[in-house]
């Protein structure tokens, strides 16, 4: 079958934030990639808590191939009710791109890895069709970070010939592409990750929907400052990142140090003359601003990638661009560029899995060198059949 027929693909993505399963029908031929039809399959709350164990703490081989099993298992039933919703024959599909569930990405130090779980064979078995996975660890073999992939994918919906434009995707973690003669993109710091993790540690929600509850806390600036203190912020690109590094952990240590501060200011005050009423007082960690600093977090990192690019216009994509509230402040930050949000949004993460399946079937290298420092753009991804 020539690569200038139009193909039916399905595409597989669980991010960073383990809110779902995003599962989506393409139609793929050379120029394109259509969304036919979307499902969010739910994410289980015990695998989930089973997912974040094993990354937060030691685990065992005997936990990982179990995981790796529940996993593949579940992405299976994603397909199989995507299928059911589309009314499409299993036998249709060419291929599922199946992203897996990142346990830890780690590009630096001298043994680069990255570990994603969900066994394609179980997709394969369970859904009769081929399956391609495994899709980072073949560019950090060439020297790359092995991420972020969706520059590549935005180059190819957009067009090489978008100049003056960068896509930012919000998902647990947000990466920036700037479209132009060379492809560039890299990973800005968090998204949703931990907004969602601290609503869900003080509501028991699993996001702030809209960023209604942020909308409702002040920005605590000292907190703010520690936090953008973090290295990561004024590393060079190419540079990526995940839950490895930006974590409760994380959260707690920059939370500890801007409490150290507000301790050491309340001190000069009580020992200033006695006009030290007129200052203001020192703020504690409210955890309703605290959410609302997280998202100042996530808009201020975004908006300091984008604005070193100088471009006309910012385009958002994935779950965080359905946050109306970090929308707004991210526009906020830049008044002379224009900020829209992509169509399908928040499906472009699983259209992309999709795509990369499609690259693999047909043996085209996908255009990652300049994105990731790879050596050179390669063969992305292996086939369970």
């Amino acid at each position: 079958m020539g690569p200038m027929k139009k193909q039916y693909y399905i595409g597989l993505m669980s991010g960073t934030s383990l809110d779902g399963v995003d599962a989506v029908l393409c139609r793929i031929d050379a120029n394109s990639c259509e969304a036919l039809q979307t499902h969010t399959h739910p994410f289980p709350e015990a695998l989930k808590t089973r997912v974040l164990a094993s990354i937060g703490a030691e685990t065992t081989l005997q936990e990982v191939g179990t995981i790796d099993h529940l996993l593949g298992r579940l992405y299976a039933d994603a397909v199989k009710v995507l299928l059911q919703k589309s009314g499409m024959e299993a036998t249709r599909i060419e291929a599922i791109g199946s992203h897996g569930q990142t346990l830890w990405h780690e590009p630096e130090g001298p043994t680069p890895f990255s570990m994603q779980l969900g066994d394609p064979n179980i997709i394969a078995a369970q859904t009769g069709s081929p399956v391609v996975a495994d899709f980072r660890r073949k560019d950090m073999a060439f020297g790359g970070s092995g991420a972020p992939f969706a520059p590549a994918f935005h180059q190819f919906l957009l067009g090489e010939q978008t100049r003056d434009v960068c896509v930012v995707n919000i998902g647990g973690i947000a990466n920036i592409t700037v479209l132009g003669d060379t492809l560039t993109g890299y990973d800005t710091g968090p998204g949703n990750m931990l907004m969602d993790l601290w609503i869900s540690k003080h509501k028991g929600e699993p996001y702030d929907k809209d960023g209604s509850w942020a909308r409702e806390g002040r920005v605590d600036y000292t907190l703010l400052e520690a936090m953008m203190s973090d290295d990561y912020f004024d590393r060079p690109y190419p540079k990526s990142t995940g839950r490895e590094k930006f974590n409760e952990a994380w959260l707690e240590s920059v939370q500890r140090s801007a409490l150290s501060v507000q301790k050491e200011e309340k001190a000069l005050r009580s020992n200033a003359n006695q006009n030290s009423c007129l200052l203001p007082p020192t703020s504690s960690l409210n955890p309703i601003d605290v959410q609302r600093t997280l998202l100042e977090l996530t808009a201020q990192t975004i908006s300091n990638e984008v604005l070193k690019f100088n471009p006309d216009m910012l385009m958002l994509c994935g779950g965080g661009a359905r946050n109306g509230f970090l929308v707004e402040r991210i526009a906020a930050l830049m008044p002379n560029v224009r900020v829209g949000v992509m169509e399908h949004a928040d499906s472009l993460e699983a259209m992309m899995m999709a795509w990369l399946a499609y690259k693999r079937m047909h043996n085209e290298p996908v255009t990652l060198k300049d994105v990731t420092g790879a050596r050179e753009n390669t063969i992305l991804g292996g086939v369970y059949r």
